[in-house]
């Protein structure tokens, strides 16, 4: 289920509630203090971008799988870029590349019950249609800037939740090896 807000702190933050459950996707307008990995903030201009968190339970990886997730996180996107055609690199362990410019950002926090994943929350910032960027950011980029046309942003959250959704099912079935490929 996909719940949308106008306006939140971080849908990190939000995902952490327990009514929301495996598969569910909180989607913001807009961020107050979005962040990044090691303590950077995600800005994004209100209602332009994509910036969501999507709640996963996969109580069958062993922690020491955890990388495999981030795997399919960055595949689920690239691939979702592909069908624009619009070629990507991951910059790993968190970031979308559209040649030198940086498209997407991915913040992972999970929780662990033994050495099993017990949910992690998975949060992406996607720069969408905005067209001009704060010039202290290095070298960003959206599918705006990519493609010259304006994207309907649900359309593209639903189409990464699908690529998402069928890797994860992959993944949660055993087959990691056309998650591993990028």
């Amino acid at each position: 289920m996909i719940y949308h807000y106008d306006i939140t702190t971080s849908t990190n933050d939000d995902a952490r509630d327990a009514k929301y459950r495996d598969g569910d996707i909180i989607w913001a307008d807009f961020q107050t203090a979005g962040r990044g990995q090691r303590g950077h903030s995600w800005e994004s201009r209100a209602g332009e971008n994509l910036t969501f968190s999507v709640v996963l339970e996969p109580t069958f990886l062993p922690v020491a799988e955890q990388f495999v997730l981030l795997e399919a996180v960055a595949l689920s996107l690239h691939d979702f870029f592909a069908l624009y055609g619009v070629a990507t690199s991951v910059k790993w362990t968190n970031d979308i590349y559209v040649g030198d410019r940086k498209a997407v950002g991915i913040l992972i926090e999970h929780a662990l019950s033994g050495d099993k994943l017990s949910r992690t929350i998975v949060g992406i910032g996607l720069n969408v249609n905005q067209e001009a960027f704060p010039s202290d950011l290095p070298n960003p980029t959206s599918m705006f800037v990519e493609r010259g046309v304006k994207f309907e942003r649900r359309e593209v959250l639903e189409r990464i939740a699908s690529n998402l959704e069928v890797l994860y099912s992959e993944l949660e079935q055993g087959s990691k090896a056309e998650i591993e490929r990028l």
